[in-house]
């Protein structure tokens, strides 16, 4: 039985002659009494009782109506509910993203997609360097928003902003009150780093040495949080940090930064896509949100009055 084949039978019922229902249809009426015929055969009685002035329901019939023109109303309910939302973008964004970058970016971004995108739904996974990479390689994640150390040049791959590097302490202590600090003075600085083999660990140490010393490791960390209070709670130790790791402390007076230049040791936030595959729908209005969020936002991915520059 078809959906046709009950949308066939409750047109008879109402009109109550095959006669009628072939001329509405353009048709014979000896086609549509064939069609009942056989529907009838598939329900296992007669639906209608033949008359002289045409057919009316039988008992069975009466039964079988009540519950199909329910199901048939149900059921264009749903079919129109299927093309309507056809072209409604829907489905899961899986994303990688930075600590960093984890608020207030993705809050922004979530916010837009609830209100304009409500069936687009976010996965957000954070990572550092190397692990958003392979998350990329693997497939297990549509998108990831991390630094690089030159600007891309590929097409899978867009330049969001350009983060400059800051000794960031606890408050009061005069080496980085001043807006910028030279990087030669982190010589025997107690410093709060990055495990090895980290990328950026290994930039740091290459650009000591290419001053003349060694940065002195007090205490090695990957967590972004967990350096941040450490050098909160401690009045001797220092970290190398973005911009955009502690604009949410300086803001509060719970950390205090200055910007090393000699070199201006520059990173380069971007969105990267996977190198092989087709975005979907929905990974193309995510990827859009946060290029737009972050133009809005004068190329930043915190708040626009951000306390340092990038």
């Amino acid at each position: 039985m078809q959906l046709q084949d009950f949308k066939l039978f409750l047109e008879v019922a109402e009109l109550g002659s095959f006669t009628k229902v072939a001329a509405h249809r353009q048709t014979v009426q000896s086609h549509i009494s064939r069609q009942i015929s056989t529907f009838e055969a598939a329900c296992g009685s007669p639906l209608f009782k033949r008359t002289g002035r045409g057919v009316a329901l039988t008992e069975f019939g009466t039964h079988v109506a009540f519950n199909a023109r329910k199901w048939v109303r149900e059921t264009d309910a749903f079919f129109a509910d299927i093309q309507q939302t056809a072209t409604v973008p829907m489905g899961e964004v899986r994303i990688g993203i930075l600590p960093s970058a984890a608020h207030p970016l993705m809050t922004q971004v979530f916010k837009r997609l609830h209100h304009e995108f409500p069936k687009i739904t976010l996965n957000i996974r954070e990572g550092q360097g190397g692990e958003l990479d392979a998350m990329l390689d693997s497939g297990s994640v549509d998108m990831a928003i991390l630094f690089r150390f030159d600007k891309p040049s590929t097409p899978d791959e867009t330049l969001l902003t350009t983060a400059s590097t800051y000794l960031v302490s606890r408050p009061g202590l005069s080496l980085t009150h001043p807006e910028t600090v030279e990087f030669r003075r982190l010589e025997g600085l107690p410093l709060v780093m990055p495990r090895r083999p980290a990328h950026w660990r290994s930039i740091l140490d290459e650009t000591a040495k290419s001053k003349g010393f060694h940065l002195q490791t007090a205490i090695e960390a990957d967590s972004l949080r967990v350096q941040k209070e450490l050098i909160a709670d401690n009045p001797h130790l220092y970290a190398l940090l973005g911009p955009f790791s502690v604009d949410h402390e300086l803001r509060l007076g719970k950390l205090q930064a200055a910007k090393v230049i000699g070199p201006d040791l520059k990173r380069y936030v971007t969105l990267a896509h996977p190198k092989q595959g087709q975005l979907t729908q929905a990974s193309r209005i995510v990827s859009q949100l946060i290029k737009e969020t972050v133009t809005v936002w004068k190329s930043q991915i915190t708040w626009p009055n951000s306390q340092l520059k990038n």
